[in-house]
Order: C-alpha cells, then structure tokens, then sequence
C-alpha cells in the first residue's frame, strides 16, 4: 500500500469503529424504525452504507466511483447479524483494493467521481465524510428511539 493512502486510511480506522459500536447497541427490531414521513428505516439507512461502502471499495479497483450499486438482500433491512457480516466484508475488500495501490498510482492517477476527479487520497476523505453523515443521519434516529449509544459516539458525533 502506498504510504499516502495508508496514512490517510488509518485516519479512516478511528471512524468505522463507530459502525460496529452501533451495531452492538442495535436490535434486530430496532431496524424497522423510521422517524416516519419520507424517511427511511434505520435499516435502509444502513443497507445504504453499505451500499456506499462498497463503491468506495470497487473505486479503488477501477479508479472511478460508481454508486449505481444496489443489493437486492433484504437481510441488510431487518438483521444486525447480516449487516455486521456485511460490514466486515466490505471493509476486508476495501482493504484489499487498498494494499493493491501502488506508488505509480498515486503518482499517476486520479479517482473520477463522475464529472470530476481528484487525488486518490482525497477519496478516502470524501469516504470519511459519507460515514459521518451516516453518523448524524443515525445519531437522530437513536434519539428519537431513546436509543443510548456509547461515550465514544456522543463525544464524536452527537
């Protein structure tokens, strides 16, 4: 892996911690929830993290981020088991994709995000930056649950 991008993915380390300490304080139930008009359930919200997760974790096969992806497995709506299995997969593919980076990438490309492009560690950034929204987007739905989440996630996100 290229020192760069390691750099910058260790960074990303301290945030996906705080996916998995949700998915501790989750019920198989607590995923049906939503705040009700257009919203989404919590677990659509994070089947669509993973969705989101897997774009990035694809981008860096082909240097170009796609979020046209889309799992039709129902588990990821209604399973914390499912989603936590998901997670790990996704974030071992990341990895992978990740250590096949190479100097000569980072020198040479660029990641295009659909009419634009940009250095291949500030995806990474933007990735960091789709977790935290997601942290929001959750932080408001464990509110309106009385869901209580940890001292890490309050002291960072909420």
């Amino acid at each position: 892996m290229n020192a760069q991008i390691q750099e910058f993915w260790n960074l990303n380390r301290l945030y996906t911690p705080l996916r998995d300490e949700l998915m501790a304080a989750l019920s198989d139930a607590d995923l049906a929830y939503s705040p009700g008009g257009g919203n989404p359930t919590l677990g659509e919200l994070c089947r669509e993290l993973g969705e989101t997760q897997y774009a990035y974790a694809q981008s860096f096969k082909t240097f170009t981020v796609d979020f046209s992806y889309r799992t039709n497995d129902d588990r990821y709506l209604s399973s914390v088991a499912a989603l936590r299995a998901w997670y790990k997969q996704l974030d071992d593919d990341l990895e992978a994709a990740l250590e096949a980076v190479t100097d000569a990438d980072v020198a040479d490309k660029q990641m295009d995000r659909g009419g634009y492009r940009v250095a291949l560690h500030i995806s990474l950034d933007i990735l960091r930056e789709a977790l935290l929204i997601f942290y929001g987007k959750v932080s408001v739905y464990a509110k309106a649950m009385g869901l209580p989440l940890t001292q890490t996630w309050r002291d960072w996100i909420a």
